[in-house]
Parts: structure tokens; sequence; C-alpha cells
């Protein structure tokens, strides 16, 4: 797992600035992204526990949209240039470097964690493990929402990411392996993409069993 983290974390060590830009507009432009985290924020809040982590937080910008809609975010990267950023960006909030495999939260902790197209990196035969320790983290009845790259067929899909090599999923594969790392997928949001990547954008939202 180190090797493919280190060359991820260099590689977006190495667009902080571009990457930062292409989201300033805070998902402005992505109603459906908008409406599952704004949907996850609800539901989040309506456990009582606000704590809430944006793991692979990137910019910051998710982070800062999540308290904006009443959680007590704070955010996770591999990157420190992007936790760097984020901490400038957004000085009120919390941004910290960790690995998403090992979290510096402690068991049952949180109401919410938010993966928005961070575990696309992930090859396959590691992903069980990322899940096991977001459900970690996570109290019962707690709220995990990823979103990733949907796609058509029966197996994971690796293509070329325009900063580090991602993998898209087959929505019931992903699916299973929530179920099986302890959470119950009970939401699915699936779209066509933005661009012409040719992938759907996918958000499954699973609560804690």
């Amino acid at each position: 797992m180190a090797n493919h983290q280190d060359e991820t974390r260099t590689a977006y060590d190495g667009v902080v600035e571009l990457y930062a830009s292409l989201f300033a507009n805070r998902l402005e432009t992505q109603p459906f992204s908008r409406a599952m985290i704004g949907t996850f924020a609800e539901l989040v809040r309506a456990t009582g526990n606000l704590r809430t982590a944006d793991v692979g937080c990137g910019p910051g910008h998710l982070t800062a949209m999540l308290h904006e809609l009443g959680l007590d975010a704070f955010g996770l990267d591999l990157a420190p240039g992007m936790v760097d950023h984020a901490r400038q960006a957004h000085p009120a909030l919390r941004f910290q470097e960790a690995r998403m495999e090992s979290l510096p939260i402690e068991d049952a902790a949180l109401g919410g964690v938010l993966a928005h197209y961070s575990m696309i990196h992930t090859p396959p035969g590691e992903l069980p493990e990322l899940l096991a320790e977001q459900v970690r983290v996570l109290a019962p009845d707690g709220l995990l929402l990823v979103s990733f790259f949907g796609t058509d067929g029966q197996e994971p899909v690796r293509f070329n990411h325009k900063v580090a090599p991602a993998y898209s999923w087959p929505v019931n594969r992903l699916s299973e392996l929530l179920g099986d790392a302890g959470l119950d997928p009970f939401a699915r949001l699936l779209h066509d993409p933005a661009s012409d990547r040719g992938f759907l954008d996918a958000h499954l939202l699973a609560r804690r069993s």
C-alpha cells in the first residue's frame, strides 16, 4: 500500500494550486453531488453526533461546506501540500495529514465520514482494509458517503486519472464491500458524468450497523 500512496501523495502535491482552482466553485456546477452531501449532512445532524471527517479533503472546499451545513467538520489528506493549502484557505477549520487506512481518530468517535472521490486511487485488493478503517471510527448509526467513478462492467477498471492512476467500480460490487465492512448501504445516486471521461458519477450512502 505504501508505494502507490507515496506516488499519489507526490502527484497531488505537484498540482495543489491547479487542483484548488478547479474546485473553487465548491460544487456549484455539480447539483447531484451537492444534493448527496446535503442529505448526508442532514442525516448526520439527526444522529446528534456532529463530528465528521472529510477524508481525502484536498484543498478543504468540502470540509468548509460541511461546516456551513452545521457539522463539526475537519479534514484529513495524504498530501502535505493539500493540507497546507486547506489551512491557509480555511484558517478556522482543522486539517491534518493522514493516511486513510490509519486515521488519527479514536474508535466509534464520528457521526459521519465523507469520502468524495478519495478512495479512487486505492487498488481493489486494498479497499476492504480502507473501508474497515472508516467503519472503525464511525459511531453506531454513523454515516459514510462515498463518491466514486462507476462502471457498467463486472470488475473494477483501472484508468489513467489526470493526477494518478485510479479505479472505477461497479456500483453493486462496491455496495457489497460496504456491507462486508459492517455498513448498511441504503441510498445510491448514479448520473452521467460532466466530462467525456465515460464513467458514471456514483454516490453511495451507508450507515454503520
